[in-house]
């Protein structure tokens, strides 16, 4: 997999893709450059991070910008009204994503109230919830950026109920259905359909052998195999113990391959998901 350091902070992941870390969350946002126009994944946890994102972005590129969002959690998509305050007109999420982005959104705004006070606030220029304008439904969605398209799809729930990939070449971003450096996150997650989820992404690593997770290193698929492998364990565990001891599974929390805070949220949404089918 190439990794090439660029000036930002950028590093270079496949022909004509790079990633960043961000600072707040350490989320990790991308770029690809086409011949017409650029695209931008994901934009931060407000304005503060997108304006450092965007800056960074016009060190590599001066085209036009379009921006996806890889899911509805704030870190990823609170700096979209920066982005639409300097000229991105088209931004996608899967429709799920922004439903709940609509929903939740200005719940969300306390997840940041350390990283950007004012977005968390929703005082000042660019701290308005700003929504994807373009839905992802069932079917894949090629962007030709020129010379280059990049393609958003869909596999199924997991980490939220709308995460969206994005294929780049031979670069796969997935957002947070996989996480490297630290527990996945289960809060309003979908186990079992993670798992499922995560087994297609495997399905296709002659694609895309080169991730880059929603946070962390860049990755390859036998990653992947193995936080596969760690969530159907814990899995396993927590219906083993939802069914012994259904009036207290938490019990299972001990002996689960996460920290004790992920693998709380990985039992309560256990239960809560237990009748959710399909993707």
């Amino acid at each position: 997999m190439p990794e090439e350091e660029t000036p930002g902070r950028w590093t270079q992941a496949g022909e004509r893709t790079w990633f960043l870390r961000l600072d707040a969350f350490g989320v990790n946002a991308g770029l690809v450059i086409g011949d017409d126009r650029a695209a931008v994944i994901d934009s931060g946890a407000g304005p503060t991070e997108a304006a450092q994102l965007h800056a960074a972005v016009r060190e590599l590129t001066d085209l036009p910008l379009v921006l996806v969002n890889t899911h509805a959690h704030g870190d990823h998509f609170f700096g979209n009204a920066y982005f639409a305050a300097h000229g991105v007109e088209e931004i996608w999420a899967h429709a799920r994503a922004v439903d709940t982005m609509a929903a939740t959104g200005a719940e969300q705004r306390g997840l940041v109230e350390t990283a950007d006070p004012a977005m968390a606030a929703g005082e000042g220029e660019h701290t308005a919830v700003v929504l994807p304008s373009h839905r992802v439904e069932a079917q894949p969605v090629d962007l030709d950026l020129g010379g280059h398209s990049i393609t958003l799809f869909h596999l199924g729930r997991g980490h939220t109920d709308g995460d969206l990939l994005v294929g780049s070449g031979t670069v796969l971003f997935a957002g947070d259905l996989v996480e490297e450096g630290a527990d996945p996150s289960f809060s309003d997650s979908f186990p079992r359909q993670w798992g499922q989820t995560l087994g297609k992404i495997i399905a296709i690593d002659e694609l895309y052998p080169a991730i880059v997770p929603g946070h962390g290193r860049m990755v390859d698929m036998d990653f992947v195999r193995t936080q596969l492998a760690q969530l159907r364990q814990g899995i396993r565990m927590c219906a083993s113990a939802i069914s012994e001891s259904s009036a207290d599974a938490t019990k299972a929390i001990p002996i689960l391959p996460y920290t004790p805070l992920q693998s709380r949220y990985l039992v309560e949404r256990m239960r809560d998901t237990a009748g959710v089918q399909g993707a």
